[in-house]
């Protein structure tokens, strides 16, 4: 029964098992982006402090910025920068979204960046009573948003080809209220199939939420979820720009849903933050995306660029992780990360971090082919098996 007072944000999670302390602490996280990096760490990686003079492959960034052409057209957003939005620049984008990924402009939505629709997610469709299942490792925002919020939380193993265990997530939790898969996953790279996804949204709770997180999907040509979100009323598509296409300064993401599956995230303060995005980033968005030579050719480049590190690291008997199809890969030491990644930027080499249920194992973003080269003469200084 609705208090006297209470606004339709509060009676939705309180119906839906939060405390009024729980809700207090849900109204926060999604108040201000701020406090919700805090508590959730969702941009650690890309808010990693730059070492003065140091290769920066640490952070999963695109080693160069936009595309020129896309650059071109944020610059000439500039120059209109006194209108609040020149000439319909969220329609643009998403008619250019929606013509790319084969899916109804209706069911786009953009945010700065994909920080915010991570944390709200797990606010709109996780509860006290209705968990989150995700895999480990993989990226931890949204644990960490359950944990801070009271939802129980399911951390299950990927398999031995390090995809998503997607039949173990079910069993880990039949009644969970989201099911959360990154494809390609952070911080291995590695894809879990279509297929594999299709099955968990078919067989979870008809009333669960699945989340694939494709933050990584324009690095490989292995297939979207994006027909899903296109079709369905139970699964949510997360996108950002912050990758390939350069653009992790800029601030802009995407969700792919059903309108209901929208309103349902976007009662919480949503429309607010949603139209707040500076229009320099939505207009270099809505070129980025039309650019498939551009895309294939980074794409490429990238690859070259991270087979290259792999290559050197198997010649030393360095170990590293199979199947990555991102801008990233795994190095297993075989002995404390942290120490290996101290002695690489003794060398002006700046890694990135590792999981805690792999302490040996450092996450490595991929570069220029010229950072790449400093990164394999850095293991050449340090390295000893």
């Amino acid at each position: 029964m609705a208090k006297q007072g209470e606004t339709a944000f509060e009676r939705d999670l309180t119906d839906r098992g939060y405390s009024r302390r729980q809700l207090a602490k849900a109204t926060a996280l999604l108040g201000a982006g701020a406090a919700a990096i805090r508590i959730t760490g969702a941009g650690a990686q890309q808010a990693a402090k730059a070492v003065e003079g140091a290769v920066r492959i640490g952070a999963n960034e695109c080693w160069t910025g936009p595309f020129p052409v896309a650059a071109e057209a944020a610059m000439q957003l500039v120059t209109q920068g006194n209108r609040y939005e020149p000439d319909d620049e969220h329609a643009k984008l998403f008619a250019a979204v929606a013509a790319v990924e084969n899916i109804p402009a209706d069911r786009i939505v953009a945010w700065p960046g994909s920080s915010d629709p991570l944390s709200r997610v797990a606010v709109a469709f996780a509860s006290p009573t209705r968990g989150i299942v995700t895999a480990n490792p993989t990226y931890e925002a949204i644990w960490r948003t359950g944990d801070w919020l009271g939802a129980p939380v399911k951390k299950v193993p990927l398999t031995k080809d390090y995809a998503h265990d997607v039949k173990a997530m079910l069993a880990a939790d039949p009644h969970a209220g989201l099911y959360y898969i990154c494809s390609p996953n952070n911080p291995t790279g590695t894809i879990t199939p279509i297929a594999d996804i299709a099955w968990l949204a078919d067989n979870k709770p008809k009333d669960a939420i699945l989340v694939v997180d494709e933050a990584y999907i324009h690095w490989t040509e292995t297939g979207t979820a994006a027909s899903l979100a296109a079709t369905r009323d139970d699964v949510v598509v997360l996108r950002t720009f912050s990758k390939l296409f350069g653009m992790a300064g800029m601030r802009l993401g995407l969700t792919f849903a059903a309108p209901d599956l929208m309103k349902r995230m976007m009662r919480y303060d949503g429309g607010q933050v949603t139209g707040m995005l500076p229009m320099t980033a939505v207009a270099c968005g809505t070129t980025s995306v039309a650019q498939a030579d551009l895309i294939k050719a980074r794409r490429a480049e990238m690859v070259a660029n991270r087979e290259k590190a792999i290559t050197h690291l198997k010649k030393k008997g360095i170990k590293v992780i199979p199947g990555s199809q991102a801008n990233m890969f795994m190095v297993d030491w075989g002995k404390p990360a942290k120490s290996m990644a101290d002695a690489l930027l003794a060398q002006k080499v700046q890694i990135g971090r590792n999981w805690p249920i792999w302490p040996n194992v450092s996450r490595v973003s991929v570069g220029s082919s010229e950072e790449m080269d400093a990164f394999n003469a850095a293991i050449d200084k340090v390295w000893k098996a």
